[in-house]
């Protein structure tokens, strides 16, 4: 591939891309298991803290997990006492995800540590660059796939 080619210039944007999000993650994340928490695991806990109680499959969703792989995340915080799940009265299927009082507190620290993380790692751009990549990233996400 050339250097100044479409495709090399695609693939050389997706591996910075890739890089810049892993390495990101993987500094954030330090917050996140200082808490004794997995990065799904706080995607639940901050989900149900700013939304609200949810029902298993919209938790899903917001945080991009499949249903499946929620259940076991669900089951691990409710072993730890974080949330609680209680079934719909009319519909046994249906099951909605509350936090707990601890959970409210584990998450509420949690939050607070890996924001200011985060405002540090973007620390490194500035205001318009943040408001930039934001939009970039966005754009990117939000396209369709076309394969």
């Amino acid at each position: 591939m050339k250097p100044e080619s479409s495709s090399y210039r695609s693939l050389n944007t997706y591996t910075k891309l890739m890089r810049a999000s892993e390495s990101v993650t993987s500094r954030v994340g330090r917050k996140m298991s200082d808490a004794g928490l997995t990065i799904s695991q706080f995607g639940v806990l901050e989900a149900l803290l700013h939304k609200g109680d949810m029902c298993q499959r919209d938790v899903a969703a917001k945080i991009l997990k499949s249903t499946g792989n929620i259940t076991m995340v669900i089951d691990n915080l409710e072993k730890q006492g974080l949330v609680k799940r209680e079934r719909s009265l009319e519909d046994r299927r249906y099951c909605t995800v509350l936090l707990t009082e601890k959970g409210r507190t584990v998450i509420e620290a949690a939050f607070a540590e890996v924001e200011a993380a985060i405002v540090k790692e973007m620390d490194a751009l500035t205001d318009d660059e943040q408001e930039l990549l934001g939009k970039l990233c966005k754009k990117l996400g939000l396209r369709e796939g076309s394969g």
